[in-house]
């Protein structure tokens, strides 16, 4: 390579030269057909219902539909047992997220295991669950009856003991990869002087992993807003008291389809503000 050539080269390197000229190799051709298919496919299958959602909603009687009593009562439920999950994932969830992120101890990733179980776990499994440990004749249950008086199955803490047992896992794993990406050395400086280690997580954890815990504590709520197997296997169906959105949804579509269609549109807004708030961390690609 001549002296030219070298000067060249050596400005292309430091002005990302052939970084720019790899993404415009990649870039510059096409998608092969063989995966655009699929891909278009997949695309299709996952955007055509709810396409047909909207368009098969009765938008002229959907004032009517979603201003009744019913409805209203069960937005309302699901508005505070959904974040009353929250809250509690957020209180639990996140100490045992800087468990998992910052404490070695033997079978930490069986217990990371069993922490994100009940995100694959069937929902209704998870339902007999809750019944078998926290009902009036479970394991736990049985004694919280006859010690406390508290029965948690049917009622209205129980839709938020089975909203939080299947969102919570979601906040663990956002808290945990946010302090895992954390630099501990802010840590381990605020301990040299004379910090103690919850006082570190306090005044300087806590703070730097705020973004992750927000995520996180919107993913959860989202999660609990649409709980449906578990809530009604451990809570029921009970108007007032048990029945929420999703539940509602359930119960329309038996007698009235379009009523149905009326409550899973409000459900589906709530998920595209979810995404429209967390749109920087997951729906760009940087």
């Amino acid at each position: 390579m001549t002296s030219p050539e070298k000067s060249d080269a050596a400005t292309g390197t430091l002005r990302g030269g052939p970084r720019l000229r790899r993404v415009r190799a990649g870039g510059g051709r096409g998608a092969p057909l063989p995966l655009l298919v699929p891909a278009l496919i997949g695309l299709a299958f996952l955007v055509v219902p709810l396409v047909a959602l909207l368009v098969r909603a009765p938008w002229r009687s959907m004032p009517e539909q979603l201003t009744s009593a019913e409805v209203w009562q069960a937005l309302r439920l699901s508005l505070i047992c959904a974040t009353a999950a929250t809250a509690v994932s957020l209180v639990i969830g996140v100490p045992l997220a800087w468990l998992l992120a910052r404490v070695e101890f033997r079978g930490r990733g069986l217990v990371r295991a069993l922490v994100t179980l009940p995100l694959v776990l069937p929902p209704v499994v998870g339902g007999v669950a809750l019944l078998t440990s926290l009902g009036r004749n479970g394991i736990v249950g049985k004694w919280l009856d006859a010690w406390f008086g508290v029965t948690l199955p049917f009622t209205t803490a129980g839709v938020v003991v089975a909203e939080a047992f299947v969102a919570m896992p979601f906040l663990v794993i956002s808290v945990e990869g946010t302090l895992r990406a954390a630099d501990p050395r802010y840590e381990e400086a605020a301990t040299t002087l004379g910090a103690s280690r919850f006082t570190a997580f306090r005044r300087v954890t806590l703070p730097l992993i705020a973004p992750g815990i927000a995520a996180g504590a919107v993913l959860a709520w989202a999660r609990a807003l649409g709980e449906f197997g578990a809530t009604i296997t451990f809570a029921g169906n009970f108007p007032g008291r048990t029945q929420t959105m999703p539940l509602a949804v359930y119960l329309a579509l038996q007698s009235d389809p379009e009523a149905a269609i009326a409550l899973s549109l409000v459900l589906l807004a709530v998920s595209v503000a979810v995404l429209a708030g967390l749109r920087d961390r997951w729906m760009t690609a940087g």
